[in-house]
């Protein structure tokens, strides 16, 4: 989904995105919001435009992965994978050694949703392939309706999905991924190294923005949140979205600045090994800049 938007109002609403800029003589093919730098409030530049791309309109919102030439990290948005297991019952004991011969509804492969799940798994002394009968056949989108129609005993779910599940006294949500995978840097923003280079001040000026969009989160309850991004999700009422956004806000989903910490780019790098989608670790220092997002946290 691709959206004409400015890039501050995209900040304020919480959505998550990856940058992809474009020079003035680049085609550009698709939604181009602008971003305004501005010295102080009084002083106004010409507007630069920059390309966004959104692959699902979410209030967690997933990393969007670009297939140019050589990118760079330069914020990290989320640091917590934003899905969660759903169950049929209530379980308020629940141990994730309950799915050993239990079918879940998963998420395909290579994907973060299944990566962090069987990451999880296999922390937990337990075997993804033999140990839990996991359906990868479902569409990311139908998951949540095949669950409510009886299929698997348990699902894995982004939001508003397990929310959704829940409302209609259709599942439980029972654990966290978020919060049993640990920090993960599940959502940052890259841009290509050659444009971060010739763009300084629009890569700074963008992550200026983010970071008043988290101090905004930080300074406010999940029902302030909830308030002022409603009209971005006009297909969930009021009382869904805070429930979602205080789901997201105790479990410490977003980070207090922008910073990509090496610690975390590792435990990444722990969960793609572990599911064999990495063949040789990248080093932190050519694939994460941190000047911006400390630059923006002062």
């Amino acid at each position: 989904m691709k959206k004409r938007i400015f890039a501050f109002a995209l900040v304020i609403v919480l959505v998550c995105t990856s940058l992809l800029a474009c020079g003035k003589e680049e085609k550009e093919t698709s939604a181009k919001p602008a971003v305004k730098t501005e010295t102080n409030e009084e002083t106004k530049k010409e507007l630069k435009k920059v390309t966004l791309n959104e692959v699902a309109h979410s209030i967690f919102y997933a990393p969007m992965y670009v297939a140019n030439d050589y990118v760079v990290n330069f914020a990290q948005l989320t640091q917590r994978a934003g899905n969660f297991l759903v169950a049929r019952e209530e379980m308020p004991d629940f141990k994730w050694e309950d799915l050993k011969g239990k079918k879940v509804l998963g998420g395909r492969k290579g994907g973060m949703p299944q990566m962090v799940f069987e990451y999880i798994l296999r922390q937990q002394g337990i075997d993804p392939a033999k140990d839990v009968d996991i359906d990868q056949s479902i569409d990311f989108g139908s998951t949540a309706a095949a669950f409510s129609e009886d299929q698997g005993n348990f699902t894995v779910e982004f939001e508003p999905g397990a929310t959704t599940l829940e409302s209609a006294g259709k599942g439980y949500v029972v654990a966290s991924l978020g919060e049993d995978s640990g920090y993960v840097p599940y959502t940052a923003f890259s841009a290509k190294k050659s444009y971060i280079d010739k763009n300084k001040d629009v890569i700074q000026g963008f992550t200026n923005a983010l970071q008043k969009g988290m101090n905004y989160v930080g300074a406010h309850t999940p029902e302030e949140i909830a308030k002022i991004i409603a009209p971005q999700f006009k297909e969930n009422d009021l009382e869904t979205i805070t429930t979602i956004v205080k789901r997201y806000y105790d479990q410490d989903t977003w980070k207090g600045d922008l910073i990509f910490e090496k610690e975390s780019f590792e435990l990444l790098q722990d969960i793609l090994e572990d599911a064999q989608e990495l063949e040789k670790r990248a080093p932190y220092e050519d694939l994460v800049t941190t000047e911006f997002a400390k630059e923006a946290a002062k």
